[in-house]
């Protein structure tokens, strides 16, 4: 396995505290008439861009979306107000890794014909014609950082994180209005809709962005919980506090900041990473315990030292094959990615790939796609075997990567 750089987090302004970045769903094209295509959104990060690629086969390119068409506009009312030019740079200099942010999330509307997309650095959800590349509407979050977002079964609402306000916004898909909204722990980042569409999951990670990274400072880290709503009144339906859960278990130095998650396909266990840890745990909701830790192998050229881990997620990225047989893990820091049989907890080849940070599931269902946000690539995973199908050379840092609807005969609506 390839030797790893260190890579020293910045601390500029830390006591802001922002975060970064977590199972693909699909807004679905129920009532609609017009022929679509299904293909994955790629979202390259510190690019501005969205390359669009096959869903399935050979993943090859299908065109790019530029998702910061008035980058202009917004940088010119940064610039005018010194609070959010501060957490502009803050964001560039801390969870950005001396980058811009200009993309986080990305789903397609029902009738496939937009691109609704969270932008960090600019604090909002844009709407983007995919004809014509224009912003249909933009939605402010609360705040300066936008963050994780989730597409409700029925493809018709979404949820953003307001990561810097401790709030999840829910909003309509086609119009951007606000449907409602609802407190969270601190720094909100994944969110998850239960596939009948009755709860929003939303996992707050604390402040992943401090110095305060050895266990006995975990105290330090924040207000860290899983927070269910009703997703029709927004009101918080229960709190689901991983801390006593792991004490439960022995392992008390261990973070209770939960990362990217995924539920089996009867939604009765969550499998969940969490900050620094290389591997993940499985969570029974009915008997509202940590049932099973699985612990993934240690890259040796990957050091220990906490602090140089990015965002404090050794591992990040965690999808589900269709059947529920089958965990598909990036492991970030380690430089690999691999499949776990779910009930044994057997990992597969560790599959080489670099900075993985963010696993999904193929339109066919038959790969795990990972993002290797270090050398610009998308990697899909063959779930029977567990082996490397195929890279796709993508933008700048890719990370969310999302099942989406395009019309059948949709070109780029510019020149790439």
């Amino acid at each position: 396995m390839p030797a790893i750089r260190p890579r020293h987090l910045c601390s500029v302004a830390a006591a802001l505290a922002l975060t970064v970045t977590a199972p693909a769903t699909t807004a679905t094209a129920a009532g609609s008439s017009a022929a679509l295509r299904e293909v994955l959104f790629v979202g390259n990060n510190w690019d501005g861009t969205a390359d669009v690629i096959k869903s399935s086969g050979d993943f090859a390119k299908i065109g790019r979306i530029d998702v910061v068409p008035d980058k202009d506009e917004r940088m010119a009312e940064i610039n005018a107000d010194p609070i959010k030019w501060i957490y502009f740079m803050a964001i560039r200099n801390s969870v950005g890794e001396g980058h811009d942010q200009f993309v986080d999330d990305m789903y397609s509307t029902p009738d496939g014909t937009s691109m609704v997309v969270s932008r960090p650095s600019f604090a909002d959800v844009v709407s983007i014609d995919l004809a014509t590349g224009d912003i249909n509407w933009r939605f402010p979050v609360s705040g300066y950082r936008a963050d994780h977002m989730a597409v409700s079964p029925d493809g018709r609402r979404v949820a953003v994180s307001a990561s810097t306000s401790n709030t999840v916004h829910v909003l309509d898909i086609e119009t951007g209005k606000q449907l409602g909204k609802f407190a969270t722990g601190d720094k909100p980042h994944e969110n998850i809709f239960t596939k009948d569409g009755k709860y929003i999951y939303n996992m707050a990670i604390g402040d992943v962005n401090t110095q305060t990274d050895a266990p006995w400072l975990d105290w330090t880290k924040g207000d860290r919980r899983i927070t269910v709503v009703d997703a029709t009144t927004y009101q918080q339906a229960k709190v689901i506090d991983m801390r006593p859960k792991l004490d439960a278990i022995g392992l008390t130095d261990y973070s209770d900041a939960v990362r990217p998650a995924v539920f089996s396909p009867d939604e009765s266990k969550l499998y969940f990473q969490v900050s620094f840890f290389n591997g993940f745990f499985e969570y029974d909701l009915a008997t509202d315990k940590i049932t099973r830790t699985k612990t993934l192998p240690k890259n040796p050229a990957t050091s220990d030292d906490r602090t140089t881990f990015v965002n404090d997620s050794r591992h990040h990225g965690i999808s589900m094959s269709p059947d529920g047989s089958k965990l598909c893990v990036a492991g970030t820091m380690d430089d690999y990615a691999t499949v776990v049989n779910r009930t044994t907890l057997q990992e597969g080849p560790l599959v080489t790939a670099s900075k993985p940070y963010w696993a999904t599931v193929s339109g066919d269902g038959k790969s795990c796609i990972v993002s290797e946000s270090g050398t610009d690539q998308v990697t899909a995973i063959d779930f029977a075997t567990g082996q490397k199908k195929v890279s796709v050379p993508v933008g700048d840092h890719p990370q969310r990567v999302r099942l989406a609807q395009v019309p059948a005969d949709w070109t780029s609506p510019s020149a790439d």
